[in-house]
C-alpha cells in the first residue's frame, strides 16, 4: 500500500461516515484489509450498513483470515435490529445453517462443534421480517420454513404464499418448493403440470436439487413420458452440482449402461464419490463390485471390505451383515468369529432377522470368545418379534429355548414356538417333527413325526429328506418301504447331504428291499468319503482291498482305511494294521 493509500485510509478512519465510503470503495476494489479496518471504525460508531459488512467480513474471513461465526451474528443482528433487509435475510440464513442464539451468550470461548438443532424458529422470525420488506430470497426462505418445520411451525397455506411471492421475481429456490408441493399433493394433471413446470424453472436457472428432481421425474415418468437418456444427462448434471443422490444415482446409471453409454470404470467413480459422502447404499454398490471383480480382474475382497465398513459405520444394516460373513468366512481379511459377532450385532440391533439368526448360531455353537463378545439378547428379539407373528422369528426363539441359548433350557416352550412356525417354516417343520419322535418337550408320536418329517421333506429340506429316508427304512411311523427311503436319500445327496451318500452307499451293496449294485455302492461311498464322511472311508477302503466292484487297490486302501483311523472309527485301526501285515 503507497503511503498516500494509508494517509488516505488514516483521513476517512476519523469520522465514521467517510469510513464507511472509503471501506465500501475499498471493498469494490477488492482491497479486503483495509477495508475491514475502516468497516469496523464505522460499525462501532453504529452506522447500520457498516456493522451488516462488517458481520459478513466475519463470515468469509476476508481482510483478517478470521471465521467468526459469533461475531458475524453478533453485528448482522445490531443491523438487522435496526431494520437492515440485507442482514435479516442474512440472519435468517444462518439460523437455518445451524446457528444457536445461545453462542452469542457465551462470548469468546464458545464451542466449535456443530449445533445440535436447527433454530427454526428464530429463523424464520428474520426470515419473516425480510419477506415482509420485499426480499425474494427471504420469502423462499420463509416458504421453506413452513414447508419442512416440524409442528407446530409447519403450515402448507402460508409455505405456498411465501413460495408464490418469491417465484413471481423468479427466485429458483421458490420455484423448487413451489414445484415440489404442487407434485407432492396434486391428484389432477393440471396441478401436476404445473408443479412440474415450477421445477424445470429452477432447474433451468442450474439450480442442483431442481436438476436432480427434474431426473426424478424423468426416470419415473410424473407428468412426462419416462425416458431414462434425459434422466441420466440430469442426474449428471446434478451430482456436478454436488447433489450426493445424484453422484450415486448417476454412477449406477454410467456403471449399467442405462440410458448413457456404458462406462463402468466412470460410474464407479461416481458410486465411490457418493459413498464418501454418505451414501451407505452407494458404499455397498462400490464393495460389491470388488466382491464380483469386474473384466479380467478376479474379486479384491479386502477392498470390498473397507467398502462395507464405510457403509456398515454409518449405519446400514446390510453392509453390517456382509462385512460380519467376510471376518466369519476370512474373505479378504484373518477369520475372525468376535469380529464377525460385533457386525452381526450391529446388524441385528438394527433389525435385521438374518444377522440375528446367525449372531444366534455363532453364540450357540460356542464360537465367540466371551472376553472379547459380550452376548446378546438374542432371545430377547426372536420373542417380540414372534410374539408379533414372526414366524421366522418363532423358529428362532424355539432354538434359542431348545439349546438354551442365553436363557435356561425349556423344550416344552421350545415345542410350542416350533409348532407355530411349523406351518410355513421348513426348518421349524423339521424341528417339531424331531420333537414328536424323540418325545422332547412334547407328547411322543412317531405317526404324527412322520406326517411332519413328509412336509419339511417336501420343502427339500435335506436333513428333512435324509430323516424321513431313516423313517421308511426303519419304519417307524408307518410301514418299512426301502424304495421311498433311496428316493428320499437320493434327493437329500444330490443336495449335499453326506450322510445320505453313505446311506444309499450301504443300499446299494446289499440286504435291502432294492436291489443290490455294488457299483453304485462304490461311487456313493466314494463320494461321501471325498466329502469327509469317516464311516465312508472305511467302506470305501474296504472295497478298495478286496476288490468290490473295482480292482484291487491297496495304497487307496491303506489311505481311506488311516483316515478313518484318526477319526475313531471302530475297525479302522484293524484293517489298517492287516493290510501292513499282509505287505
Amino acid at each position: 500500500m503507497s503511503v498516500k493509500a494509508s494517509i488516505s485510509d488514516n483521513l476517512a478512519a476519523r469520522n465514521p461516515q467517510k469510513a464507511l465510503k472509503r471501506a465500501l470503495t475499498l471493498q469494490a476494489q477488492a482491497a479486503h484489509e483495509r477495508a475491514f479496518k475502516l468497516f469496523v471504525t464505522a460499525a462501532e460508531a453504529g452506522l447500520t450498513e457498516a456493522e451488516r459488512e462488517l458481520g459478513f467480513y466475519y463470515i468469509t474471513g476476508e481482510g483478517h483470515g478470521l471465521l467468526d461465526p459469533v461475531q458475524a451474528v453478533r453485528w448482522i443482528t445490531r443491523a438487522a435490529e435496526k431494520n437492515d433487509v440485507a442482514a435479516q435475510a442474512k440472519l435468517a440464513e444462518l439460523y437455518l445453517a445451524g446457528f444457536q442464539k445461545e453462542r452469542l451468550e457465551q462470548g469468546l470461548f464458545t464451542s466449535s462443534e456443530t449445533a445440535q438443532q436447527v433454530d427454526v424458529e428464530t429463523a424464520l422470525h428474520w426470515a419473516l421480517r425480510a419477506a415482509e420488506a420485499g426480499d425474494a430470497k427471504a420469502q423462499a426462505m420463509a416458504g421453506y420454513i413452513y414447508a419442512s418445520a416440524p409442528p407446530p411451525l409447519r403450515d402448507a397455506a402460508r409455505a405456498e404464499h411465501w413460495y408464490k411471492l418469491a417465484a413471481a421475481q423468479d427466485v429458483p429456490q421458490a420455484h423448487l418448493g413451489l414445484g415440489i408441493n404442487l407434485l407432492f399433493n396434486a391428484t389432477a394433471d393440471e396441478p401436476t403440470f404445473a408443479g412440474l413446470a415450477h421445477i424445470r424453472k429452477a432447474a433451468e436457472a442450474n439450480l442442483p436439487d431442481a436438476l436432480y428432481y427434474m431426473a426424478v421425474i424423468y426416470e419415473r415418468g410424473i407428468g412426462v413420458l419416462p425416458d431414462q437418456q434425459q434422466a441420466a444427462e440430469f442426474y449428471g448434471k446434478a451430482a456436478e452440482g454436488g447433489v450426493n443422490n445424484a453422484r450415486a444415482k448417476y454412477g449406477l446409471m454410467l456403471f449399467n449402461g442405462i440410458g448413457v453409454k456404458q462406462n463402468k470404470l466412470e460410474g464407479e467413480t461416481w458410486l465411490r464419490r457418493a459413498a464418501l459422502g454418505g451414501d451407505g447404499e452407494a458404499a455397498i454398490l462400490v464393495a460389491n463390485i470388488y466382491v464380483r471383480g469386474e473384466g479380467n480382474m478376479p474379486p479384491a475382497f479386502a477392498e470390498a471390505a473397507q467398502w462395507f465398513r464405510l457403509a456398515a459405520e454409518a449405519g446400514n444394516k446390510d453392509a453390517a451383515r456382509s462385512l460380519a460373513v467376510m471376518h466369519l468366512t476370512g474373505a479378504g481379511m484373518p477369520r475372525d468369529a468376535d469380529e464377525a459377532a460385533s457386525w452381526f450385532r450391529k446388524a441385528a440391533e438394527a433389525g435385521d432377522a438374518m444377522a440375528q439368526s446367525d449372531l444366534a448360531e455363532l453364540m450357540r455353537l460356542g464360537r465367540t470368545n466371551p472376553r472379547f463378545t459380550e452376548p446378546a439378547p438374542v432371545h430377547d428379539w426372536f420373542e417380540k418379534a414372534a410374539e408379533a407373528g414372526d414366524a421366522v422369528a418363532a423358529y428362532n426363539f424355539g432354538v434359542c429355548l431348545a439349546e438354551g441359548v442365553n436363557l435356561e433350557k425349556d423344550e416344552v416352550r421350545a415345542v410350542y414356538w416350533f409348532r407355530k412356525a411349523a406351518d410355513t417354516v421348513a426348518d421349524a417343520t423339521f424341528a417339531y417333527a424331531m420333537a414328536l419322535e424323540q418325545g422332547r418337550g412334547v407328547e411322543k408320536d412317531e405317526i404324527a413325526a412322520r406326517e411332519w418329517m413328509m412336509r419339511a421333506a417336501d420343502a427339500k429340506l435335506p436333513q428333512a429328506l435324509l430323516n424321513l429316508g431313516r423313517m421308511h427304512n426303519q419304519g417307524i411311523g408307518g410301514p418299512r418301504d426301502d424304495e421311498a427311503a433311496r428316493q428320499c436319500f437320493e434327493q437329500a445327496a444330490a443336495a449335499g447331504q453326506v450322510d445320505a451318500m453313505f446311506a444309499l452307499g450301504a443300499f446299494y451293496g446289499g440286504g435291502h428291499g432294492i436291489p443290490t449294485d455294488r457299483a453304485a455302492s462304490l461311487e456313493w461311498y466314494r463320494k461321501a468319503a471325498a466329502a469327509g464322511h469317516a464311516g465312508a472311508a472305511l467302506m470305501l477302503g474296504k472295497y478298495l482291498s478286496l476288490g468290490i466292484a473295482t480292482p484291487v487297490d491297496l495304497d487307496g486302501a491303506r489311505q481311506w482305511f488311516g483316515l478313518a483311523a484318526k477319526a475313531g472309527i471302530p475297525g479302522a485301526a484293524e484293517e489298517l494294521a492287516a493290510l501292513d501285515a499282509a505287505a
